[in-house]
Parts: C-alpha cells; sequence; structure tokens
C-alpha cells in the first residue's frame, strides 16, 4: 500500500494507525502548496481533488477521505481492536466520534489556516472550537481513550487535529483531560513513530 500524505495534515492519523496496525506501507510525500511528488509528478492526476490523504491499495484501488480509510485499515487487523467490529453499536458510535472529529473538529480549524479569514471571523471560529473542545473534556473525565480503556481510530483522528491547536492559537489551557488524553496518545510507540517520520517530533 502507499499512503499520500503532507506532514501534520489530516493524513497523519492513517499514518498512525497503519503504524499501530503493523501493516506494510509506503509513504508517499504530497505537497498539500505545490500538489507535487518528490519526483515532479502532479498530484492532481493521481488525486484529482488535490488533497490527502490518498490510501492506494496493493491492487491500484484508491481509497480517499480520512474516516474512510480509518475503517478499512482497522479492519484489515481486527485483532488490533483499532475498531469495533461492523454491525455492531460499538462500531456506530466509532463512526459517531469519526463524524463529529470531521464535521465540528477538523472542518472547525480549516479557516485558521486560510489566510483569507477575517481576524474578527477567526475570533468566532476559535470561540466554537473551545466550546466543542469543553464538551470534549467531560467525555474525556472517565476515559482513557474516546471509546473508553481501547484506543481507537478515532483517537487517531482527534490527536491529529488537536496537534493544530498550537499552531492556530486555539489554546487548551482549559481543558486538562483533553490534553491528558493528547499526551497520552501522543506517548504511544506508532505515533512517535508516524511524528518522527514526518518530522514534527523535534
Amino acid at each position: 500500500m502507499k499512503l499520500y500524505y503532507s506532514p501534520g495534515a489530516c493524513s497523519l492519523s492513517p499514518h498512525i494507525a497503519l503504524r499501530e496496525a503493523g501493516l506494510a506501507f509506503e509513504p508517499v510525500l504530497a505537497s498539500t502548496k505545490t500538489h507535487k511528488l518528490d519526483d515532479g509528478t502532479d498530484y492532481y492526476g493521481i488525486n484529482p481533488l488535490g488533497y490527502v490523504p490518498l490510501l492506494e491499495l496493493d491492487d491500484g484501488t484508491h481509497l480517499r477521505e480520512g474516516p474512510a480509510i480509518l475503517q478499512y485499515i482497522a479492519d484489515q487487523v481486527p485483532l488490533k481492536n483499532l475498531a469495533p467490529a461492523n454491525g455492531t453499536l460499538p462500531r456506530y458510535r466509532l463512526q459517531e466520534w469519526l463524524n463529529f472529529i470531521g464535521t465540528e473538529m477538523h472542518k472547525g480549524f480549516s479557516p485558521l489556516f486560510n489566510p483569507a479569514t477575517p481576524d474578527d471571523y477567526k475570533v468566532v471560529v476559535k470561540d466554537k472550537l473551545k466550546s466543542r473542545y469543553t464538551w470534549l473534556d467531560k467525555e474525556l473525565a472517565q476515559k482513557e481513550y474516546l471509546m473508553g480503556d481501547t484506543f481507537s481510530v478515532a483517537d487517531a483522528y482527534l490527536f491529529t487535529v488537536t496537534n493544530w491547536a498550537g499552531r492556530t492559537g486555539v489554546d487548551l489551557s482549559a481543558f486538562p483531560n483533553v490534553q491528558a488524553w493528547h499526551a497520552r496518545v501522543g506517548a504511544r510507540p506508532a505515533v512517535q513513530e508516524a511524528l518522527k517520520a514526518e518530522g514534527l517530533n523535534k
């Protein structure tokens, strides 16, 4: 498999999941600024949407969208418990988390990366994100991970998005449970490997 990624982007979550799963893969750097690979290949020719992540399976099939890729990875190694079994209520809980992270958190941060976003609107965006982290902090009060005692691919996704807080000026100091969870996930060996591979743990 090949994982097309850009350092620190949302593609970090499947990168973490692949390392947690112990699956063989080739990371391929796809710049979200130039949309070129290191060898000069036009990334739009591989993914017409131009963004990451993109997972290329061994048969050449392309799988887009982080939450779908995360679940695919988890289902390749069911004994790793990165996702509950399909058809069970816990699996729908995982999908609930993935949708929340994608729509409320991931897209919540997006305007803060856009230089055209007015400063007064950035204040509104940060307030909305803080309201979501307030809720998350309560959810994590009695849990090690989002799904309970077990790390899942949802943790990889939320960890990736939460990493953006420092870069965008979102203050998480009022959320001790979020901070403890973030440190717990960040200390996992597979997470450290992914961060190192992307040059993010300097």
